[in-house]
């Protein structure tokens, strides 16, 4: 198990796997792409396990909306938002994207099968340190028109642990920090089949939508403790 300062990572990283050693490493399990890479080469070649302390994919709460998605229960997917906000504990050796978005990253890969996103980007400020951002957002596209944003900061009045996942039939939100951790929203809108409406294709009607608002539904999700 190595939990130690994000930059030491790759190096002992490595040294355990020469050594001959499985490797646990917390998140992120490097700083960039290249020692992710290297990391990956080092293990398949040596035989051995390297994994990321991506905890929050053994969580019953994420495990839970992974099956509503499996299920079509929220119907087609269209995008996913989070928020992890607080007001600390600030680092220098790691901005706030690196520190805190890992956990939302690996919660929306798990939640969609792990695809390649089609395009990622960030933008962030450094407020109190220079050149360490203390608020990012991040948005990334996947295939089929998915979108995720993630929101992360250190500098925020409130502590939120929040996802929320919109689909075409419900929407369900993971609440961390609350009581009831998932909460199922039947709700949506709906293009309206008008009855005895010709349609024009040189000059289209323009489209009505129905309102949908159903029940919110606070299912008993048993947590457990994903490191137990």
């Amino acid at each position: 198990m190595i939990a130690t300062p994000a930059a030491t990572h790759f190096e002992l990283a490595m040294q355990c796997l020469e050594a001959g050693k499985h490797i646990m490493v917390e998140k992120p399990l490097a700083t960039s792409v290249a020692e992710v890479d290297a990391i990956a080469g080092a293990a398949k070649k040596a035989g051995r396990v390297a994994m990321a302390g991506h905890t929050f994919i053994y969580n019953d709460a994420v495990r839970f909306l992974k099956k509503l998605i499996d299920n079509g229960e929220l119907g087609e997917l269209r995008y996913i938002y989070s928020q992890r906000l607080n007001l600390g504990r600030i680092r220098s050796d790691v901005d706030a994207l690196w520190n805190l978005a890992p956990h939302d990253v690996s919660i929306i890969q798990y939640l969609l099968g792990d695809p390649q996103p089609v395009s990622v980007a960030r933008q962030g400020m450094d407020y109190i340190q220079k050149g360490i951002d203390d608020v990012v957002f991040m948005h990334l596209v996947y295939p089929n028109k998915v979108m995720a944003h993630i929101h992360v900061s250190w500098l925020d009045p409130h502590k939120v642990r929040q996802m929320t996942i919109v689909g075409s039939k419900k929407m369900a939100v993971y609440d961390d920090v609350a009581d009831a951790k998932i909460a199922i929203y039947d709700k949506g809108i709906e293009p309206k089949a008008v009855l005895g409406q010709r349609m024009d294709y040189d000059q289209p009607q323009p489209l009505q939508f129905m309102h949908r608002s159903g029940d919110i539904l606070l299912p008993r999700v048993d947590f457990r403790n994903a490191q137990g």
